[in-house]
């Protein structure tokens, strides 16, 4: 490792969503540069105008934000290396383009789009379907190495629409040291003359992620594998630049796969199989439609930082929970996997589940309130951390304590008596009669007592107290699920206990006579 200070820069184009593998990006970033005490950039690539989406920036920023991740140094921060987006630093990119053609390692290209079409068409062959602008046809096109000098002049004189292109060198290996993959190399005749300068002025990706990085004195670069193909073009922008010394080591991270291992997991994946993609809830600016995010979906921020640490990455040691202070502490990035690593819904869900046990009730009640708000109940904090406590170990997700546990804050609509209609009579009729004045004249009200009472009543009644619990159940919480039905009772109250016992009598005894 070189001994410059760590800067890394997490580089996203404001185009929709935040994909997953992009906030795994943004975490492996931060968390090697919090590890070397260095510093984490937030830089925005909105070079293609074309693309930009109003909005997208600011929820990228938000995103980073619910995951606890904020950079260093950033548009909305500032820093010593400003602009920190490259809309905003447009003017630089050009005098570097055309310093590489003065040295002869780029050159102008005149070409117009119908022009570039019929290329295409002709030079196609079952051999090589989808011809590229390079070595092999560049002679035969209109820019300034087969036109000549004069020409070019000229044409640039005129204003005449143009490009500037790398000039890719023939039958040349091109190589670098990954820090995941270790020796990658390329020969430069799979690759095509990339154009680094648009005819608008703006660079593309190219060219201003190779200046950027060294402006920004960048010294580790982390992105997708995607971007191999990408890096003998800039591997020799390095080069001509006259910067290779400065080059920043690079590392290519796996990709995240869909669930069976085919290919890269998509929006439309999740989609499919009913999970979110995204960080957070995006709504596209132009169609209306809602992208779910992990955050609405109820995922608790820590936890989904976790969970995706350890998608293609982990220490050795078998460990899988892990505080962001740790994940800072052991992280290494020669440990994460050179191969894509499966999404797999069900092991987020086992991390979340793992992060709400690990709330306090108090912390619980608090995320709670959101949901009981909107659903117009208003209760005491105590009381809801009370619900929280009995229900939680069932609850991958905070809003779960709600499906859990709603009987709590109300009576159940429509409770469901047809498991204990069958073997109903009215000996068991009876028993709940005297089991509301026992609870009427009950000074303490606990859930032991309860019990205890309750089957004293039942052994008195002559009725195994097991026949009597379910039924009890069903009063309280509308169907056989729940907490101990002693510590429900205990919870919800006398008056709501009798209130619930009472009015499933009625309903029992209406059922059977219909």
């Amino acid at each position: 490792m070189n001994q410059k200070p760590v800067r890394v820069r997490f580089a996203p184009s404001p185009t929709g969503g935040l994909h997953l593998g992009g906030v795994r990006t943004v975490l492996f970033n931060y968390l090697f540069a919090k590890h070397h005490n260095g510093t984490f950039v937030l830089r925005i690539e909105d070079t293609d105008q074309t693309r930009y989406v109003p909005g997208a920036e600011e929820y990228i920023v938000n995103c980073l934000e619910w995951c606890g991740l904020a950079p260093d140094e950033s548009p909305q921060k500032g820093g010593n290396y400003g602009p920190y987006r490259q809309s905003e630093r447009k003017p630089m990119y050009r005098q570097y383009a055309e310093q590489l053609v003065a040295q002869g390692n780029a050159y102008y290209a005149f070409d117009t789009p119908q022009e570039l079409e019929q290329m295409r068409e002709d030079f196609k062959s079952p051999e090589n379907p989808s011809p590229q602008y390079g070595h092999a046809v560049r002679m035969k096109m209109r820019n300034s190495i087969s036109l000549g000098a004069a020409e070019t002049e000229k044409l640039l004189a005129e204003g005449v629409p143009h490009v500037i292109r790398i000039k890719m060198p023939e039958d040349t290996s091109i190589s670098f040291t990954d820090m995941i993959r270790g020796e990658v190399s390329f020969s430069s005749n799979t690759v095509d003359d990339k154009v680094l300068l648009k005819a608008d002025g703006m660079p593309t990706y190219h060219l201003a992620v190779v200046v950027d990085d060294y402006l920004m004195k960048i010294s580790h670069a982390f992105r997708g594998e995607e971007w191999l193909p990408s890096a003998p073009v800039h591997l020799l922008l390095w080069e001509y630049l006259g910067w290779k010394a400065d080059m920043p080591q690079w590392a290519h991270l796996p990709l995240i796969l869909k669930p069976d291992g085919n290919g890269k997991l998509s929006k439309r994946d999740g989609d499919r199989l009913g999970f979110p993609v995204y960080a957070m809830n995006w709504t596209d600016p132009k169609t209306g439609d809602l992208t779910q995010g992990f955050r609405e979906r109820g995922f608790l921020p820590e936890a989904f930082v976790n969970m995706l640490a350890m998608i293609g990455w982990n220490d050795g040691s078998g460990q899988e929970i892990f505080s962001l202070t740790e994940l800072v502490e052991k992280f290494d990035i020669g440990r994460v996997h050179k191969g894509g690593a499966k999404f797999d819904f069900e092991k987020a869900k086992w991390f979340n589940h793992q992060y709400i046990q690990q709330k306090s009730n108090d912390e619980l009640a608090a995320l709670l309130q959101p949901v009981l708000l909107a659903k117009n109940i208003a209760a005491d904090a105590a009381y809801v951390a009370k619900v929280c406590a009995l229900v939680k170990e069932r609850c991958a997700f905070v809003n779960e304590i709600w499906d859990n546990g709603f009987f709590f804050f109300e009576a159940p609509a429509s409770p469901d008596f047809s498991p204990v209609l069958p073997k109903w009579n009215d000996e068991k009729h009876g028993f709940f009669g005297k089991w509301i004045e026992i609870l009427r004249g009950s000074s303490s009200w606990d859930a032991a007592t309860l019990e205890a009472d309750f089957k004293e009543l039942a052994a008195n009644s002559a009725i195994k107290p097991g026949e009597l619990q379910l039924p009890f159940r069903i009063m309280l919480v509308g169907g056989k699920f729940g907490p101990a039905v002693f510590d429900i009772a205990a919870t919800i109250g006398k008056e709501q206990t009798i209130a619930r016992i009472e009015s499933s009598l009625l309903l029992i005894k209406n059922a059977i006579a219909s």
